[in-house]
Formats: structure tokens, sequence, C-alpha cells
């Protein structure tokens, strides 16, 4: 699990290689990740758009953004978290994602809260210290 904790939220990260998904001999790899937001401040907030950079094993990004997650904007209310699962295909057995979201407080502030980075490895393909 990766996490990161800013502004009011904490974000927890989990992902997962989707095997029976995936079809190595075609170059194509899927990863399932879970995020988990906590409002660990004092005030409601909304999370208006999402920004991605995803990287493969080759170095090449994709930039994703658009509004919500999952077609959700959630209102997140203090000591509430907001839980949701979506998917990433790569045309390589790793790669690595980090992104924001743009939230907005009830008294319409926006901010930037930081997805902390997590790696995208293939089981059995990670690197092992001897």
């Amino acid at each position: 699990m990766y996490q990161h904790e800013d502004s009011g939220l904490k974000i927890s990260v989990t992902p997962d290689y989707l095997e029976d998904e995936s079809e190595p001999e075609n170059s194509h790899y899927v990863w399932a990740y879970t995020i988990e937001i906590e409002n660990t401040g004092p005030v409601p907030v909304q999370l208006i758009a999402r920004k991605w950079v995803i990287t493969d094993a080759m170095g090449r990004t994709e930039h994703v953004q658009g509004l919500g997650v999952i077609g959700e904007q959630p209102v997140i209310e203090p000591g509430g978290r907001f839980r949701y699962t979506s998917g990433a295909p790569l045309t390589t057995p790793s790669g690595f994602m980090q992104g924001s979201y743009e939230m907005q407080r009830e008294d319409g502030q926006s901010f930037a809260a930081e997805i902390p980075g997590f790696s995208l490895d293939r089981p059995g393909d990670r690197a092992r210290l001897h």
C-alpha cells in the first residue's frame, strides 16, 4: 500500500496485477488499483477532477485527466472516506502511476491533493535483493 497525507486528506493506493485480464504474449498487462480518500480535515471536500501520468517500463508516458472518478464527484465529510477501484493497461510488464485530484472545500476554495506515486509490477518480475 502507498499513502500520502496532506491538506486534510489521507490518500491510500493498493495496486493489483490482473493476470486473468492480461495477455503477455500480446504485450497487454492490466492492473487494478484501489484508492481510499479519507478526509482528516474539519470541513467537507468534493473531488472535482483527476490528473494522472502513467509511465511504462520503456519510459513512455500517457497523461489522463477528467472530471471526477468512476463517474462520480463525491463529497467527503470530515472523518469520512471514499473508496473506489479503477484500472490501467500497459504494453510492458511494469510501470508507474502518479497524479493528483482537484479538490474543493465547501467555501469554494480549490486545492490539489497529491496521489502517492505507485509502481505497477507483475508478480514474479519484481527485483529481488540477495
